[in-house]
Formats: structure tokens, C-alpha cells, sequence
């Protein structure tokens, strides 16, 4: 399983929300590229960059920051927030960015959807953040009546590539991501399932090992590893490729010799 350290961009800097909150945002660092750096020197193997600017804006506002990132690191950047027609996908992905995130459009325009899916295969993924089951969008601030499962079977036969889902009342909150959720999700598509939102301790991580099987194959984790309470490094260790209970045993070592 993928773990997927959270870099959230706020005029410029690197922060954290409290339930999609702009109102309750904690600086965590200045320099977002410093903090890119150090997560790929840890371990990571794919970034997860959200432009909360750009979310509230409806278009990239971190623009010079995301290239800056894509620049200084040698890992796959996925980027959310903004994304609202064809032209800012392409200018993100000429900044360097791997994987558009696409979340009101989602709701609003299922066609672009299908159009961008088609002209850019397997670089497509749709962020499903749900408020008590159902859509929100326009960088949480608003709530659709579109339930969250059923947005994600449209987008599964749109052709999107993965489904990146936040409980939104769990993010920033270090209170566990939604499993029931998460198991709904995966019980009704096919296709690979991020999660995200309150992941808070490698038990956490654990949990969700148990849904790989049924395509829960990443967690993204924010503000868990930025206080501390997981290091990526052990979450690696713990739950990523090669971890520690897929490692063959030394059969020529013995306690006995």
C-alpha cells in the first residue's frame, strides 16, 4: 500500500486544515519544496500537492510552488484544487504534475470528465470528498446532494483511474479514516481507492492494509506526519512495498548456531 504524504498549499506555505476549514489553518512550514524534499528522502514514492488556493479560486493559484516541487523531486506529484476545465489540466501537467486531481468538475461537468479521461489515459483521478455520505465541492464549501458512491460508479465508466476519498469531517481531525465508507466505496467500483482524512497512527494504516484486497491501495497522510504522531518511515515499514512481513526469512541465520 501506497502511503502518500500531504502537501496542502495556503498562500504559498504548507498547512494543514481542520475539516476543510480555512478559517482553522496551521502553518507547518514555509517552504513547501523543503518539505517535498524531505518526504522523497524518507521514502515516498508519490506526493499528494493540493492547491487550497486554487480550490477556493476555481483555477491554480500555487502555480510557481507546484513547478517548483515537480523541479526539485524525482517521484510522481498528484495535484488537486482548481482543476476546472481542460486548459488548466494541460498547464498543470506542463508544470510537471503526474496526475490531475478532478473534484467539482466532477459533479458539475461529467462530460469534461469523460472528454479528459480520454485525452490524457491513466492520468485522470477523481477526489470524492464526502460530508455525511454526499459530495462536497468548491473546495469544501459546498455540499452537492450527489451521494459519494454513486459519483464514483459514474466516474469508474467515464473512465477515470482511481478515486482518491476524504471524509471531510475526519481531515486534520487524527481521528481514523472512515472504513465503513471506505468499504462501501470499494464493494461498488473496480478501480484503485485512495484514502484520505484522519489517518492518525500507523494502527490506522493497518486497518486499512485489510482493504487492499478490495482495492483500497494508498492512504495519504497529512498532518499525522507532521506533528509526528507517524513517521513515514516506519508507515513504510509498516505498510508499503516490501514491508516488513513480506520480507522472506533468513533461512541461513539460527538462533541456535
Amino acid at each position: 500500500m501506497d502511503v502518500i504524504p500531504a502537501i496542502d498549499l495556503l498562500d504559498g506555505r504548507c498547512v494543514r486544515l481542520y475539516q476543510g476549514d480555512y478559517d482553522k489553518s496551521q502553518v507547518f512550514n514555509e517552504n513547501p519544496v523543503d518539505v517535498a524534499k524531505q518526504w522523497v528522502e524518507q521514502g515516498a514514492t508519490i506526493l499528494h500537492v493540493v492547491d487550497l488556493d486554487g480550490a477556493k479560486a476555481g483555477s491554480v493559484v500555487n502555480q510557481s510552488v507546484i513547478e517548483a516541487i515537480a523541479g526539485a523531486v524525482s517521484v510522481p506529484i498528484q495535484l488537486g484544487g482548481g482543476l476546472r476545465n481542460r486548459d488548466t489540466v494541460e498547464q498543470v501537467f506542463n508544470l510537471g504534475v503526474q496526475r490531475a486531481i478532478l473534484g467539482t468538475i466532477a459533479v458539475e461537468q461529467p462530460q469534461l470528465v469523460r472528454e479528459l479521461c480520454q485525452a490524457f489515459p491513466g492520468k485522470i483521478a477523481i477526489g470524492i470528498d464526502a460530508r455525511n455520505g454526499k459530495v462536497a465541492t468548491c473546495g469544501w464549501l459546498e455540499t452537492s446532494e450527489v451521494l459519494a458512491t454513486e459519483l464514483a460508479v459514474q466516474m469508474e465508466e467515464l473512465g477515470a483511474s482511481a478515486i482518491i476519498y476524504t471524509d471531510i469531517q475526519r481531515d486534520g481531525t487524527l481521528s481514523g479514516p472512515n472504513f465503513d465508507a471506505l468499504r462501501e466505496l470499494a464493494a461498488a467500483i473496480k478501480i484503485p481507492i485512495i484514502a484520505s482524512g484522519g489517518v492518525s497512527s500507523i494502527t490506522d494504516l493497518l486497518s486499512l492494509l485489510a482493504l487492499e484486497q478490495y482495492g483500497v491501495n494508498g492512504a495519504i497522510v497529512g498532518r499525522a506526519l507532521y506533528t509526528g504522531d507517524i513517521s513515514l518511515l516506519e508507515a513504510l515499514q509498516a505498510v508499503g512495498p516490501g514491508r516488513i512481513q513480506d520480507v522472506p526469512p533468513n533461512t541461513d541465520f539460527s538462533t541456535f548456531a
